[in-house]
């Protein structure tokens, strides 16, 4: 499997090169709904400006990062998806989970870190 092993400051992250993360991906948004706990939503919007109705494009972004979260994934399968905003101008920072066929997003925003990985993925610099 193509993953690059990361450790980005205090998180510990497998990170799925975009032709395995794509597969993946592809394959849960053929038939997967968003969904998501909407105290939550709001209170993310409070602190980062950001809603999960917004965060959803991050993964439409055909050049996407998708890491797995090994820091946070002792109960269940946690992830981050890195990818553009709807208007391209930024990397959002999506926190999710893959449930009862439904990406589920507890956490999104702006983060330098996020925007690092999807730039070293992308070799953008």
């Amino acid at each position: 499997m193509p993953v690059i092993e990361a450790l980005a400051g205090p998180l510990k992250l497998k990170v799925w090169l975009n032709s395995h993360a794509s597969v993946i991906l592809n394959s849960w948004l053929k038939k997967t709904l968003f969904e998501w706990h909407e105290v939550k939503n709001l209170e993310n919007i409070e602190n980062h400006g950001v809603s999960f109705y917004e965060a959803q494009y991050a993964f439409l972004d055909e050049n996407r990062v998708i890491a797995e979260d090994l820091a946070h994934s002792q109960e269940e399968l946690r992830y981050f998806c890195f990818g553009l905003n709807k208007d391209r101008s930024g990397v959002l920072t999506v926190r999710f989970t893959y449930r009862s066929g439904r990406i589920r997003i507890y956490g999104a925003g702006y983060w330098r870190k996020g925007r690092g990985i999807y730039e070293q993925a992308n070799s953008i610099h």
